[in-house]
């Protein structure tokens, strides 16, 4: 659906993927030349086509359509703040109105051919964009916003009208925020901040304010991305425009919808390539936020493990509430690069420090217990009665005179601790007052992060909206999970960025062999039989049986000879995908006499359930190991994923399973891995040896290139069971089922 708001994949979606993968030229980016890492393998850009803001954003001319000074009326008020906003970043406004000769002493034009210089920026406030945009077509303008709301998010006519305005905006050259959007990118923002910024993008407006109010908490905010329903420019051409402002500390979203999924991952495939965190709220995680979503944007909101999936892929942090969003990018944006994973809780009360140990224990943290040399330090100041090996409990008293500073410059100087947390659940003025501002003092000191939990529900006390808010080094929450919550991504964002390789440099440049071979293996529309579906696993070099398709009983004893005894022995045909359940499978035999038996059961029971064979398998037996099941399918958004997880007879009961979207690498591979329940299976449980982690990797690296090469011809794959045999032995593929689109 590359290009598409209709979630409909074509057979182009394949050359799409490909070209995003470098295969062929792209264009340059918008008449910037790429940056050295935002090259592909082959030198080629690899982010052709997206837009270059800055004239959105810092524009010199600024055309209001639509503009009003009449009392009374809305449109007044918005030419009210555009003036105001253009003043602040110093453009010239125009207004155009066909009745008037004159808004607020600003000379008017009637139409936008009429106006006296070419713009950047035209706002259109007019009940239907699209005449507009037609006209705009014969300028030289960059980008247009439209406030009008009445198109995908009403239904089918409303998305009717909505793809009009889209064909309208491509035809024109100019690129359209909107429409269903709101004046949330024209707000005014504190100047009087330092450090690194938010950058927000939000599909609903009103779903930004909490972010967007923190500025008054001391938190910087540089810019606000309103996209409404996407009819042309996306979350995620902001996402990559973000990524690339040096004043950007991370990136706040809160989707209701992804328009494309592709863009998305090279969006945040961009931001990942420069470290910068992005942090997502992705509504639709049930039945009813997904069609609530759809009902607001008319977005597709796609399958929820696969939005998870992508995002875990490209570090994208996804969190559920706005307050969590707000604590976790503004934690991301300011906060220095770990030097360690260790996590000490420092607190007045044992009873805090127990509780919230629990909590950040419970979440992943790790809390290293401190060294007895580091222990007995603390002791220097903390009676010998209270436990110092983390949590800190330091009794109270010391806070209150000159050993608390001492006792924060300590733990924060060892070496295996890279954040300190202090829970403070309520202001005692005699302790927390002076805890605070050494904790401030302290961080000021340290490039090490220091978080303060101030529990209080009040919020006014001058320790908190002074001290701790004042302070550009501490990170200040409210609540405990919150502050969990942030810390964790805080520390996991830093290990994936060091580590991170983007899967678009790993992916494959060309066609291999397999593809060709595959391709005449394929039927259109139809599914294939399990003997055909294995030989196009044996096209991309995955192991399957010795076997052999037959069409007579004598004939299936010659083959039980040459495959080997014992054999099975299947029924294969292409409206075939549950043989088990029919009787279609026969197990462990041994003789001629038993496979000739078998071979006139299976076709007396075909028959008799009419259904049409190409012949009988005679396959090998295959020792047993750790059954997997490895599959393709097609999502609405992303177009095809790879699945693995525990297999056999009860992948349906057990639904352990890991979702990745290509392109992806042996890393991400073996990450999938280490999301399943039942991992351990796989490293031997109960004297059974460990099985061959390094074949299962590469069944599913060899998959993942079948679903890309064969994506548009390819809608299923079902390797079920996958047999990974003890390590050092490989992974045989036991049965598949394979759809052709």
């Amino acid at each position: 659906m590359l290009g598409s708001t209709h979630g409909t994949l074509t057979t182009d979606s394949r050359r799409a993927r490909v070209i995003a993968c470098g295969e062929q030229p792209a264009p340059a980016v918008h008449g910037r030349p790429a940056a050295t890492d935002d090259l592909d393998v082959s030198g080629r850009p690899l982010y052709a086509g997206v837009p270059d803001l800055d004239r959105f954003f810092r524009p010199e001319r600024v055309a209001v359509v639509g503009a009003s000074d009449a009392e009374g009326r809305p449109n007044t008020g918005i030419t009210k703040q555009l003036l105001a906003w253009s003043e602040r970043v110093g453009a010239r406004l125009h207004p155009v109105h066909p009745t008037r000769q004159s808004v607020f002493g600003i000379p008017c034009v009637a139409a936008v051919g009429d106006l006296p210089e070419d713009v950047d920026l035209a706002v259109l406030l007019v009940s239907d964009p699209l005449p507009v945009i037609e006209e705009l077509a014969e300028t030289k303008v960059k980008f247009a916003v439209a406030f009008a709301s009445g198109f995908a998010e009403t239904g089918a006519e409303g998305a009717a009208a909505q793809a009009r305005l889209a064909a309208a905006v491509a035809r024109s050259g100019l690129r359209l925020l909107g429409p269903n959007t709101n004046l949330n990118a024209f707000e005014r923002f504190r100047d009087d901040l330092d450090g690194p910024a938010i950058a927000l993008i939000t599909q609903s407006g009103h779903q930004g304010r909490p972010v967007f109010t923190m500025q008054e908490l001391g938190v910087r905010l540089s810019h606000w991305a309103p996209t409404g329903n996407e009819a042309d420019l996306e979350s995620a051409d902001f996402i990559s425009y973000f990524a690339e402002q040096p004043e950007v500390g991370a990136i706040a979203c809160y989707v209701e919808g992804l328009k494309d999924g592709r863009s998305f991952l090279l969006a945040a495939d961009r931001a990942a390539r420069r470290g910068v965190p992005v942090v997502a709220v992705k509504v639709g995680r049930t039945e009813t936020g997904a069609r609530t979503a759809a009902s607001h944007t008319g977005k597709l909101t796609g399958a929820d493990a696969v939005v998870d999936a992508a995002m875990r892929q490209y570090g994208v942090i996804r969190v559920d509430g706005l307050d969590e969003l707000q604590d976790t990018a503004a934690l991301l944006a300011r906060a220095r690069r770990p030097s360690a994973d260790g996590v000490v809780v420092y607190s007045i009360s044992g009873g805090t420090g127990a509780h919230f140990s629990d909590l950040a224990t419970e979440a992943g943290l790790s809390l290293p217990r401190l060294s007895p040399g580091k222990q007995a330090e603390l002791h220097e100041w903390i009676p010998e009665y209270l436990d110092v090996s983390n949590p800190v409990d330091n009794g109270g008293h010391p806070v209150g005179d000159w050993r608390g500073r001492k006792i924060i410059d300590a733990i924060l100087a060892d070496p295996a601790v890279g954040v300190l947390i202090c829970p403070i659940t309520g202001p005692f003025p005699p302790m927390s007052d002076k805890l605070a501002q050494d904790l401030v003092d302290a961080a000021e000191q340290t490039d090490k992060l220091v978080c303060v939990v101030w529990g209080s529900p009040v919020g006014t006390e001058a320790a908190y909206r002074e001290t701790l808010l004042g302070s550009s080094r501490v990170a200040t929450f409210r609540t405990f999970s919150n502050c969990i919550t942030a810390v964790r991504a805080h520390l996991e964002h830093a290990r994936f960025s060091s580590f991170y390789r983007s899967p678009f440099d790993e992916a494959p440049r060309t066609s291999s062999p397999s593809f060709r071979k595959a391709q005449a293996l394929m039927r259109p529309g139809q599914q294939l039989s399990e003997h055909a579906a294995k030989q196009l696993l044996r096209a991309y070099g995955i192991r399957v049986p010795r076997e052999q398709l037959v069409t007579s009983a004598a004939a299936s004893v010659r083959a039980a000879g040459l495959v080997g005894y014992p054999v099975v022995m299947k029924a294969s045909g292409a409206r075939l995908a549950h043989k088990t359940e029919l009787g279609l499978v026969k197990i462990g035999l041994t003789s001629a006499s038993q496979v000739r038996d078998a071979y006139r059961d299976l076709t007396d029971i075909a028959r008799y359930e009419d259904v049409p064979l190409d012949g009988v398998l005679v396959c090998q037996m295959v020792e047993p190991g750790v059954e997997m099941v490895v599959g393709v399918t097609q999502d609405e958004l992303f177009g095809p994923t790879v699945t693995v997880g525990l297999g056999g007879v009860l992948v349906e009961v057990l639904r352990d399973s890991a979702v990745g979207v290509p392109p992806f690498g042996e890393d991400q591979a073996r990450s999938m891995l280490s999301e399943l329940r039942g991992r351990a299976l796989l490293e031997g449980v109960r004297g059974r040896p460990p099985a061959d982690l390094d074949a299962l990797v590469e069944v599913v690296l060899r998959v993942q290139r079948m679903a890309l090469e064969l994506d548009g011809e390819l809608s299923e794959l079902d390797i079920n069971p996958l047999m990974v045999l003890p390590r050092g032995q490989g992974a045989v593929a036991l049965d598949a089922l394979a759809v052709c689109r």
